[in-house]
């Protein structure tokens, strides 16, 4: 499960790995923007986590980190709602892990630097999907659950070797000697 956090707009994308195949299960977007009590907005932000939770089942929970912006109280309710979607994941004893959005971006169009339209449309052609989630928050929330995806599934990434030869160890016919 990925999630996008953010107190106007939460994503959230699901992918169901099938034979070694991601597929995307379901996604979509919370709307808090109506909202004006911003308590309010972090008690809707957990009790969706977990109804998607309850609903999907999902293994493991990727969620956006947050970044350093020159807005301090953005970046104090962007903590709050990843703290709250960390909360409703913890609440279900599922193992949480978050990514910058550099290294999201990176792993899915090979640049750090990719535009939320471009990171999209890489989605979609992989998807291959005629029509793809327009909603940005809701393609980042894929984008991040297709990250996680992508590094847990990496050899390299998992072994974290501490020395050639301890990676040569752990990774026995991926290197010939």
């Amino acid at each position: 499960m990925g999630i996008d956090p953010g107190t106007n707009l939460m994503g959230y994308g699901l992918i169901r790995v099938v034979n070694k195949k991601p597929e995307i299960l379901v996604s979509g977007v919370l709307d808090l923007k109506k909202i004006t009590d911003p308590y309010i907005k972090l008690q809707k932000i957990f009790q969706r986590t977990l109804q998607v939770i309850d609903e999907y089942k999902p293994d493991e929970l990727a969620i956006e980190s947050q970044f350093f912006g020159k807005n301090v109280q953005s970046m104090l309710k962007l903590g709050r709602a990843q703290g709250v979607a960390i909360a409703a994941a913890l609440q279900r004893n599922i193992p949480i892990f978050e990514y910058a959005p550099k290294k999201i971006k990176l792993a899915i169009t090979g640049t750090g630097t990719a535009s939320k339209e471009q990171l999209a449309v890489i989605l979609q052609r992989y998807f291959k999907m005629k029509e793809f989630p327009q909603n940005p928050d809701e393609s980042d929330a894929i984008a991040i659950a297709m990250c996680h995806f992508f590094q847990s599934n990496n050899p390299i990434a998992k072994g974290k070797s501490s020395s050639w030869s301890d990676f040569v160890k752990k990774n026995p016919g991926r290197v010939k000697s």
